[in-house]
């Protein structure tokens, strides 16, 4: 299992990196609106769904590594949360107190509790401040919190976990409606309802669901049994992602606005799409073919390892300061990604190892 671990680990680290330079390319597709053609467009719009691959593969880690373990203790899940903790907020600081600190681009920026805690982006009004893209860790760290409650309903039944969901996406729906009733909701709290649904855990958990069934399947003898049955896995794994991604742009009405955006682009990406996106992922845990053969290569572990800095870097103010100075043909996307390995190697891994070996050190 050890060996297993390992093999898997390698190839999905390197799929961090092709999920990162998929929301690379989503985020820069204006500058190619007028010259790709309208479909092509629509396909590249719906990029962002690199976010999903990222959500779907933290609940199958959090899931394949924790388990029931965060649940041993209160010091234990103090332990967990902690790790958690140093493992995104520490670089997310440093990037965002660069960016107040450099009052040229954060100028009548006072929400610096909301950004520092990332609350902001539980509002609609301040979503697109700060390191926009930071979003997403908003999104994860609920779901880090919750996940050890979400593996004791797992280890229990798969329909106690999709109901807890259901009822956590309504009492956040419940929240935003009673809140705009209340007082009008001007800052836009889990409101209005795609806002809710989009950009955060509320409406998101089910990425991380499927993630973390995926890992509850292989540790089963009889689901893994079921797993093995699956017919060239990251072959149709992958063409289900690029038709799944097809079907979802198809609801786009135009190259300026997303499929999701639809009620039914929406359904595709919730409930089918991580469906696509974990057979994937088991192709590439149990196959030896091209596809994992090269996300395990050392560069693009590298890479991997790398994405979560790219990720922070490559919007928002770092890359503005950047363009500053230098702005390639490739929109930077090169030199991006040579910054990020040298954030990763410099700070973010000496500075989370640090942080690991003081945590460690509890109880």
């Amino acid at each position: 299992m050890e060996t297993l671990q390992k093999n898997k680990f390698d190839a999905l680290t390197g799929m961090r990196a092709i999920a990162a330079i998929m929301v690379f390319v989503y985020h820069n597709r204006k500058y190619w609106r007028n010259d790709l053609p309208f479909e092509v467009m629509r396909f590249i719009s719906e990029w962002h769904i690199g976010v999903t691959v990222f959500f779907v593969l933290s609940g199958f880690l959090l899931a394949y590594r924790y388990e029931e373990k965060p649940l041993e203790s209160g010091k234990s899940y103090l332990k967990y949360i902690l790790l958690r903790i140093a493992r995104i907020f520490p670089l997310y600081w440093i990037l965002l107190s660069c960016y107040f600190l450099d009052t040229s681009y954060s100028k009548n920026v006072d929400t610096y509790f909301l950004q520092y805690s990332l609350f902001y982006s539980l509002f609609e009004r301040y979503s697109v401040s700060g390191i926009v893209q930071a979003w997403s860790l908003t999104v994860e760290f609920f779901f880090y919190i919750l996940a050890p409650f979400l593996f004791l309903l797992l280890r229990k039944s798969w329909k106690y976990c999709i109901l807890f969901l259901i009822g956590f996406f309504l009492l956040g729906w419940g929240i935003g409606l009673g809140l705009k009733e209340y007082n009008g909701n001007s800052k836009g709290f889990l409101s209005p309802l795609n806002f809710m649904i989009g950009s955060t855990f509320f409406g998101r958990s089910l990425e991380f669901f499927f993630g973390m069934l995926l890992a509850f399947l292989m540790k089963k003898e009889r689901e893994i049994q079921f797993l093995n049955k699956i017919k060239k896995p990251t072959f149709w794994g992958g063409i289900s992602i690029l038709i799944l991604i097809f079907a979802i742009r198809f609801f786009a009405r135009n190259n300026f606005v997303h499929g999701v955006e639809r009620w039914e682009g929406r359904l595709i990406h919730e409930l089918f799409l991580p469906v696509a996106i974990i057979v994937f992922f088991w192709g590439l845990i149990r196959e030896k073919t091209w596809a994992s053969r090269l996300l395990s290569t050392k560069f693009f572990i590298l890479l991997g390892n790398a994405s979560f800095v790219f990720y922070l870097i490559h919007l928002s103010y770092f890359n503005m300061k950047l363009k500053s100075y230098v702005y390639l043909p490739d929109k930077n996307f090169v030199l991006l990604w040579v910054c990020s390995i040298i954030i990763y190697l410099l700070i973010e891994k000496p500075l989370y190892e640090l942080c690991r070996k003081a945590i460690g050190r509890i109880g």
